[in-house]
């Protein structure tokens, strides 16, 4: 991006209007292609591994080439107007607004006492079954979920959009999106979704590693625990079963001094997470708030070093990585 303004532009944008309802959204445009690629692949091809490989090349290159074309449009009408379309189309990448929101949410209702409501909430920014959790539960849950969507819907767009521009976050976006619909481990997707999630993987290998020490870095600036977050990133970053997902949450829980993971059940079978962190403090509502006031900082200092190193890439590169 040759506009400096246009990533603060689009966090800006996030930060005030989120995802508002029955906004046709890109991410459900590729949800929607994804699964119809999906019938198709699966009806023609034998082989469910090498089906979702095709479904998911499909729609990566569809997102990519389809947003680049748009950009490159509007960029031949006028090039302020490829601008705002680039700074328009970042935006719908990032979720930093909406993660807060539904935290917020789930805090709400423990501060009313309403158990029963934390629960809907929280159920609705996990996988995990919620209708019989705890008040420290819903909390643990509530953390995790903020924890690892960190990268996922915040820094690892940021990151794509500051080093390629808009056409590679919408190609991240939809990465993310398949890993979402299809990267279970379960009989239906765990060859079909094979691809999806090792992509997954490696789109968030660097913004996940680049984010947990800045996460540290936001712990010390709000007065929280930098060292006890480095120390527990190091320590227990790496027990979690993604490669990515448990820095952040590592970085998190010793930010506040809390332990994280442990038993959850989905569909009424257990599964034991490892823990991260130490249980030096109650699992109570207003961590949650805590939480979110450590994302919102990550995030801005996050898009700051990125913006600083797509700034330096692009005049080593020149054009070679503008969307």
């Amino acid at each position: 991006m040759n506009s400096i303004w246009i990533l603060p532009a689009s966090l800006l944008l996030d930060i005030g209007f989120g995802d508002p309802k029955g906004f046709p959204h890109p991410v459900r445009l590729i949800g929607k292609f994804a699964r119809y690629m999906e019938k198709f692949t699966r009806k023609y091809i034998s082989s469910e591994r090498f089906a979702g490989i095709i479904t998911s090349f499909s729609v990566y290159s569809i997102s990519f080439i389809f947003t680049w074309i748009i950009i490159e449009f509007s960029r031949y009408l006028h090039p302020f107007l490829g601008e705002l379309i680039s700074a328009f189309v970042i935006y719908t990448s990032i979720a930093l607004k909406d993660l807060l929101d539904h935290s917020k949410d789930v805090y709400s209702a423990l501060h009313e006492n309403d158990l029963e409501k934390a629960r809907t909430m929280v159920g609705r920014i996990v996988g995990r079954d919620t209708a019989n959790l705890e008040q420290p539960d819903i909390v643990r849950a509530g953390l995790e979920s903020v924890g690892e969507s960190l990268v996922d819907g915040i820094t690892a767009p940021l990151f794509f959009a500051a080093l390629g521009g808009p056409s590679f976050a919408m190609l991240y976006r939809s990465i993310n999106t398949l890993d979402s619909l299809f990267g279970y481990k379960n009989d239906t997707y765990l060859k079909f979704g094979w691809a999806s999630a090792r992509m997954d993987d490696l789109a968030n290998y660097i913004p996940a590693r680049l984010t947990a020490p800045i996460l540290c870095i936001s712990s010390a600036i709000l007065g929280f625990h930098p060292l006890r977050s480095f120390k527990i990133l190091i320590r227990d970053g790496r027990k979690h079963p993604s490669p990515n997902s448990g820095l952040c949450e590592a970085a998190l829980a010793g930010a506040l001094k809390i332990q994280l993971g442990g038993k959850n059940y989905y569909s009424g079978v257990p599964s034991e997470k490892p823990k991260l962190g130490d249980p030096d403090r109650k699992l109570v509502p207003n961590l949650i708030l805590d939480a979110n006031r450590i994302v919102f900082l990550t995030s801005i200092l996050s898009s700051i070093l990125f913006l600083g190193l797509g700034q330096v890439i692009h005049l080593a590169f020149g054009t070679f990585f503008q969307s």
